[in-house]
């Protein structure tokens, strides 16, 4: 899951960035406005993380710019404004989810899981395989016996990638751009790579691989109507 960070505190940022980076998301960071709505606008982000009060343009200028251009991405707002009225503001602009500053860094990225499966229509409760569970806390596989097995972080992206997205042909270039940030090599072979590993440890043919056109999850046969 790829995530904008868009914070002009750029101590605040940084230790964002590791916090999210560590919870399992892929992210790239912006401190200020114009940067900030123009990587938004460029690039196929999966949620983002505004700040409003930002130089050279507005957290709310932002969100308004992307909603008429048709830019859906999840936004949750992050900001020192916590009055009523202000909410109500960044909620008609098109926000998503809003929290207040100071905030606990463990309820940021509560919210964000729970919208991140909204977004692509789950309910925020465990995502399901073929008599497993990604247990998104622990970063890891739950089988139904109480089995486990822990997956890297690049392992957990990837595989969440895929189950937010069940019965989906999704690309490698589509993989790349939405299980890693902008920092990772795009021609390299990592996606094969990593699905080969997931393979290995589901132990089961829940990753399909499409043959010149990517890899698709499979719905537990008990949810394909």
């Amino acid at each position: 899951m790829r995530i904008l960070l868009i914070e002009d505190d750029l101590t605040l940022c940084e230790s964002l960035r590791r916090d999210l980076v560590r919870a399992g998301f892929a992210v790239d960071v912006a401190n200020d406005g114009i940067n900030g709505e123009f990587m938004g606008m460029t690039e196929p982000y999966d949620l983002c993380v505004l700040d409003l009060g930002l130089p050279g343009l507005s957290g709310l200028e932002i969100l308004r710019k992307w909603r008429s251009n048709n830019n859906a991405v999840p936004v949750l707002i992050l900001t020192a404004r916590d009055a009523w009225h202000e909410r109500l503001d960044g909620f008609k602009a098109g926000a998503d989810d809003y929290l207040g500053k100071p905030f606990h860094v463990e309820e940021l990225i509560a919210r964000l899981s729970a919208l991140a499966k909204r977004s692509h229509g789950h309910a925020p409760t465990h995502m399901v395989g073929q008599g497993w569970h990604l247990d998104d806390s622990d970063h890891c596989v739950v089988w139904n016996d109480g089995r486990r097995e822990t997956l890297t972080s690049s392992e957990y992206r990837l595989l969440r990638c895929l189950m937010l997205n069940p019965g989906k042909v999704l690309s490698k270039t589509y993989l790349m751009e939405h299980a890693y940030d902008s920092s990772h090599d795009f021609d390299s072979n990592v996606i094969e790579v990593y699905i080969n590993r997931l393979r290995r440890k589901l132990q089961d043919e829940t990753i399909s691989t499409r043959r010149g056109q990517g890899y698709t999850f499979s719905l537990p046969k008990e949810d394909i109507n």
